[in-house]
């Protein structure tokens, strides 16, 4: 059972979360619901996640009724370890400016394709070959003849680009970095120097600075029940308002071969999964990820 802060009752003319009255906002609702416990004598009753959007923020929060048919309101706090400064090293990515305005990594899967088209028309043609009206490849890149490029697309200096290697379009790669023999590539952006170079697959997603997947390991990006995305923490779940999210793998992050990374899955930075692991949720920064519940410090 999740724990959430009750902020009050209300008699639906006015009700502050976080300073903003939620009554003077359209609700929208996230078509999720959960179970929560009335204060006074604990039965579980199901409430409603709506989100509102004011000019400076956006508010996700719960809402229903108890026995009383008082409304009751819990928000969910900002979780810093998921946002983006503190898995992200911004200064490795030809990709920095989509991030602008955000708070967490997944927010930008929506903007990869139009960012491109936008940072490609500005790219030198000295220094980048155009392929296609959608694609930039780095004069000092390498890409074998058996690859398949499909833009929105845009390769940085020094990248590889293996042998039979499948980029479905809307990514960005990296300088140095590795994208390897049978890899596929959607909808992601790959940070400077990590690699994906065996068998791979990295669909609506993001690879921090060095970050690198064994052979065989591939982010899910969809769930079976294609509901929205969301990501477990502390206080209940938070939204990501996307069906197709696979996960961020913060910088110098190693995943071992043949791992599974569930949808909305984040792992912080210099984390380390072992092979063959089934990986659901967010791993904090500097951890060893051995198997569901086992999860260790490095030291």
């Amino acid at each position: 059972m999740k724990k959430y802060t009750f902020l009050g009752r209300s008699d639906g003319i006015r009700f502050c979360i976080q300073g903003v009255d939620v009554f003077a906002y359209k609700w929208q609702s996230l078509g999720e619901c959960d179970i929560v416990l009335d204060p006074l004598d604990k039965k579980p009753y199901s409430f409603s996640f709506y989100k509102i959007k004011t000019e400076t923020k956006e508010i996700v929060f719960l809402a229903g009724k108890f026995r009383d048919d008082r409304v009751y309101g819990g928000t969910i706090k900002m979780n810093d370890e998921l946002r983006i400064e503190n898995l992200l090293d911004l200064t490795k990515t030809i990709a920095a400016d989509i991030f602008d305005g955000l708070t967490y990594p997944w927010e930008a899967l929506t903007k990869i394709s139009d960012f491109i088209l936008k940072l490609g028309s500005t790219l030198s043609e000295d220094e980048y070959e155009k392929k296609a009206d959608d694609i930039w490849v780095s004069k000092k890149a390498t890409v074998a003849p058996t690859a398949y490029l499909h833009g929105p697309l845009i390769i940085c200096e020094g990248a590889e680009i293996r042998h039979c290697a499948f980029i479905r379009g809307s990514a960005i790669v990296g300088r140095g970095s590795v994208i390897g023999n049978s890899t596929e590539l959607k909808n992601c952006i790959i940070f400077d120097n990590a690699q994906v170079p065996h068998y791979n697959y990295i669909g609506d997603s993001i690879l921090g600075y060095k970050a690198h997947l064994g052979a065989g390991a591939i982010t899910s990006n969809l769930k079976s029940d294609r509901s929205i995305v969301t990501i477990p923490v502390e206080e209940g779940k938070l939204y990501t308002e996307l069906k197709k999210f696979g996960a961020i793998v913060g910088d110098n992050v190693e995943v071992g071969c043949n791992s599974v990374l569930n949808p909305g899955t984040v792992l912080g930075r210099n984390t380390t999964v072992y092979p063959l692991s089934m990986v659901r949720g967010t791993v904090a920064a500097n951890s060893i990820y051995k198997k569901q519940g086992e999860i260790a410090d490095k030291i």
